[in-house]
């Protein structure tokens, strides 16, 4: 699943086409996704004028004229495809960030749910082949009341996300920080990546109690947050299967990873075996963790 810096990346990429553009026509071409679009969403969508977008965790939100926003996630396989005017298919907006052709991707397009067509032509679609994505409409004075934004924690990029602050989130928590960290509710936008990252650069292993990261080790860890989560963005996030970008190149943040899906390479801040034996993996809760045995604890 797309997480904080893929999402950002594609709405930066929606918002240059779209901001500031009216929605000459929206076309919806099956009920719905994950739930059903709300009643006559394409008629609603028609004449709207874009206003800007803003991301909340690992949604985004298109805010409307007329004081309505559309509520857009990815879910496991969504991409934003955006055709140029006078075009046939041409511009993939994935995952990882921004254009990238996709003539011949016939495959994505048979799976386009739903399109916008601005007023000066262009076509910005939202294709999903497992249907794990959803789109709804909601007031945009009340879009974090929505139930899918109201239980979510902080931004973990906002200034309000402190060291204090996370040490108020976990204090008492006896789960394991990588999956308190996976709950949305403590810090919106993580998933399985960033944690890993993250963790292996504040030297705290997956297994440590929530509750004894409070105070220093929430010190070393919200930096580490945002730093990973900032240089992911500017790297157009991480690729992991078939997202490229408009020259054909992938999202370069995987080639950064220091310990995640690097089970057995040498950890980058030891000397190697006999002292660390590499990059280690276990499951958590059904889902891999990856870290350094020697120097996360």
């Amino acid at each position: 699943m797309p997480e904080l810096p893929e999402v950002e990346t594609v709405m930066r990429g929606l918002s240059a086409v779209l901001t500031g553009r009216t929605i000459a026509r929206a076309e919806t071409r099956r009920a719905g996704l994950r739930w059903p679009f709300p009643e006559n969403l394409a008629e609603r969508l028609g004449g709207r004028r874009v206003e800007g977008f803003r991301r909340r965790g690992k949604y985004m939100l298109m805010r409307l004229s007329e004081g309505e926003s559309a509520l857009i996630h990815l879910g496991m396989s969504g991409r934003m495809v955006a055709r140029p005017p006078g075009q046939e298919p041409v511009a993939r907006i994935a995952p990882q960030g921004a254009f990238s052709d996709a003539r011949g991707a016939g495959d994505g397009l048979a799976h386009e749910h739903l399109m916008l067509e601005t007023e000066d032509g262009w076509r910005v679609g939202f294709q999903d082949p497992r249907r794990f994505g959803c789109l709804d409409l909601v007031p945009t004075g009340a879009e974090d009341g929505h139930r899918l934004l109201a239980g979510l924690g902080p931004e973990p990029l906002d200034d309000a996300f402190t060291p204090a602050a996370l040490s108020r989130s976990l204090a008492g928590k006896n789960t394991p920080i990588k999956a308190a960290l996976l709950d949305q509710g403590v810090v919106a936008g993580l998933g399985n990546i960033y944690v890993a990252e993250a963790l292996f650069r504040a030297g705290l292993s997956p297994r440590r109690l929530a509750g004894t990261v409070p105070g220093a080790r929430a010190a070393r860890l919200v930096p580490a947050i945002k730093a990973v989560l900032g240089e992911a963005i500017e790297a157009g996030g991480s690729s992991l299967r078939d997202y490229v970008r408009s020259d054909g190149e992938l999202g370069r943040f995987q080639d950064r990873f220091e310990v995640y899906d690097r089970l057995g390479h040498p950890c980058p801040r030891c000397p190697g075996p006999p002292a660390c034996p590499g990059v280690a993996r276990i499951v958590q809760a059904g889902r891999s963790s990856f870290f350094c045995p020697r120097t996360q604890r």
